[in-house]
C-alpha cells in the first residue's frame, strides 16, 4: 500500500475538486469556528456531495460537545471523526461508541516525553495525528494547522499499536525528508497547500499529492 494522504480544512469547491482528481485518500472538513478553515454544516454538506467513494471524509472537530458532532452528522456524511483538542481518552471512546464512527486523536509533539500522551488513546482510537505542539510564545495559536513543524526525528523507529498520520508543517518541498526520517505511512497536510490560512490552493494540493505518488514509485523501484 502507498502513502497514504489526507487533505486537511478544505473549504472551497476548487480545493476539494483538486483533492479528489488528484487521488488524495482523506479530505478534512473543519467544524471548530475560530479556525479560517471553518466550515457551516451547509458549506461542509455541498463539499462533501463533490467526494466519491474510496475518499474518506473526515470531521474534524476541538472539545466539541456530542451534540454538535451529531446535528453535524444530520446533514453531512462524514466517515471518521479527528478530535484535536482536549479530549479525554473516555471522551474519545464515548464518542466512537455512541457514532459508530473510526476517531483519530491528535497528539501534539515538542518533545520525546509527549509521545507518551499517545499511549492513554491507543485502547481507544482508531489512529493517531502527530501533530507540532505550539511553542508557549506563539499567541493565537490554533489547535492544529499552525505551519509549524517539530523535530521528525522524535518518531524515528515509533511503533505504536494504532495506525498513525504524521501532520504539521509539511509541504511538498519537505515531505520526502519527513517520511523518510519517521517511516511515516500516512500523511495530513493543511497549511502546506496554502497561499495564507484558510486560503488552499489547488495547485498546492496537486503538487503535494504528486510528491506523495512519486515517493511511492521511488519505493517500489528499490524494491
Amino acid at each position: 500500500m502507498g502513502l497514504a494522504v489526507k487533505i486537511c480544512g478544505i473549504n472551497s469547491t476548487a480545493a476539494m475538486t483538486a483533492a479528489v482528481s488528484a487521488g488524495a485518500d482523506y479530505v478534512g472538513l473543519m467544524f471548530y469556528p475560530p479556525s479560517p478553515r471553518y466550515l457551516a454544516v451547509a458549506e461542509a454538506a455541498a463539499l462533501a456531495a463533490l467526494v466519491p467513494t474510496g475518499i474518506r471524509r473526515v470531521g474534524v472537530f476541538v472539545d466539541a460537545p456530542a451534540s454538535v458532532i451529531e446535528e453535524t452528522l444530520d446533514d453531512v456524511p462524514l466517515e471518521a471523526l479527528q478530535l484535536h483538542g482536549s479530549e479525554s481518552p473516555a471522551t474519545v471512546a464515548a464518542l466512537r461508541e455512541r457514532f459508530g464512527l473510526p476517531v483519530i486523536r491528535a497528539v501534539k509533539l515538542a518533545g520525546q516525553g509527549d509521545i507518551a500522551a499517545a499511549q492513554a488513546f491507543e485502547d481507544v482510537a482508531d489512529m493517531i495525528l502527530f501533530d507540532a505542539k505550539p511553542p508557549p510564545e506563539m499567541t493565537h495559536a490554533l489547535p492544529g494547522g499552525n505551519a509549524l513543524a517539530f523535530d521528525w526525528r522524535l518518531l524515528a523507529g515509533y511503533r505504536g499499536r494504532r495506525p498513525w498520520l504524521l501532520s504539521g508543517g509539511l509541504t511538498a518541498a519537505n515531505l520526502a525528508e519527513a517520511v523518510a526520517t519517521t517511516g511515516a505511512a500516512m500523511v495530513d497536510v493543511s497549511s502546506g497547500v496554502e497561499t495564507a490560512p484558510g486560503a488552499k490552493d489547488p495547485a498546492l494540493i496537486k503538487a503535494f499529492i504528486a510528491a506523495a505518488r512519486a515517493l511511492d514509485r521511488d519505493a517500489g523501484a528499490d524494491r
